[in-house]
């Protein structure tokens, strides 16, 4: 019961961002400006939801693929209809409560696949971790393509962290933040020395282990060029993805590939930060984009159609998922009886 609280807690606290983001958003558009934003929205190509919406859906389809790979090691190879309905579904799960998709689609594959759960989770730490090298890799991309874009976004963030009221540099700013640093640092060798014994402890050791054992199993993989090629693929498709959204505003269509990775680096912190992205996703990508003189209402106009996009079709394939998994498990048992 105390479990459940705090993790609805935790979703809450992580929506209530997303909301305050879309609130706060809503209110950086000027007055004089809110004509406008209407109109991004009310001249939209919404034609265009349908190539996103077989892009994005083959890129999961690849990360179906992907996460088969990962399990050949264990000597399970399940089904691909059945491992990507698992990931859709999980991905369905992730919009009501985070996190709780990667605990479901290990449950669907080990009831109708009979691989152990216990055993993939370590699967999707591999998983979480090679997505965070590859995000990591776009936003390395990004700084090469746009390195005056990124870096005055980086510039603006640095100067709203170290700045005072009046403008000027504050260096009792950059002491509070050394110092918090610091005593952070300090705090958590002390913790794990000191405090080696509590169960928090001893998870969080779990985790950090769990992801180097994630990365390294790569080494025992039957065909990891094709997981490196899945994951390729799987970021590639976000791209495109991404730069075909953007031509669905008028104010934005003229962007090219090198803005869609940019704008792919940074919606996906938003991605992260609040469930499904709410808010964030849109507002991340708006301020970016105002770097490449898009109006920040454009940007949002567009991001916000561009996370609305993601979050129908998940909500549409996943949900035909949720019907077929049955359906297709009963004929593929029926088949094996006769």
């Amino acid at each position: 019961m105390k479990k459940r609280l705090v993790a609805l807690l935790k979703y809450l606290f992580f929506l209530g961002i997303g909301v305050f983001l879309v609130w706060w958003s809503l209110h950086q558009i000027p007055n004089d400006k809110w004509g406008e934003f209407k109109d991004s929205l009310r001249t939209a190509r919404y034609g265009l939801i349908a190539p996103v919406f077989l892009i994005l859906s083959l890129s999961h389809l690849f990360r179906a693929l992907r996460w088969r790979i990962l399990m050949q090691p264990m000597g399970y190879k399940p089904s691909i209809t059945n491992t990507f309905f698992a990931v859709m579904i999980g991905y369905l799960a992730n919009l009501a409560v985070p996190r709780l998709g990667e605990v479901l689609k290990c449950t669907i594959l080990a009831k109708y696949e009979k691989v152990p759960a216990e055993k993939l989770v370590g699967t999707i730490v591999a998983e979480r971790a090679f997505d965070v090298i590859s995000l990591l890799l776009v936003f390395l991309i990004a700084f090469i393509l746009q390195f005056e874009v990124v870096g005055e976004y980086g510039k603006q963030l640095l100067k709203d962290l170290l700045q005072n009221k009046s403008g000027h540099f504050s260096a009792n700013k950059v002491m509070i933040f050394l110092g918090i640093l610091l005593v952070m640092l300090i705090a958590l060798k002390v913790w794990f020395k000191q405090f080696a014994h509590l169960k928090i402890v001893i998870l969080f050791k779990k985790i950090l282990r769990g992801i180097w054992e994630g990365l390294s199993s790569v080494n025992k993989l039957q065909n990891k060029w094709m997981f490196f090629f899945y994951s390729f693929s799987i970021w590639s498709l976000y791209i495109i993805g991404t730069w075909v959204g953007l031509y669905a505003t008028q104010g934005t269509a003229q962007l090219g590939m090198q803005d869609a990775i940019t704008a792919l680096a940074f919606a996906s912190i938003g991605m992260i930060i609040t469930p499904g992205g709410i808010g964030a996703y849109a507002f991340f990508m708006a301020k970016v984009l105002e770097k490449s003189d898009i109006p920040f209402e454009i940007g949002f106009a567009n991001g916000t159609l561009q996370w609305f996009a993601q979050f129908l079709i998940v909500l549409i394939v996943g949900t035909i998922c949720v019907i077929l998994l049955p359906i297709y498990n009963k004929t593929k048992i029926n088949e094996g009886n006769s």
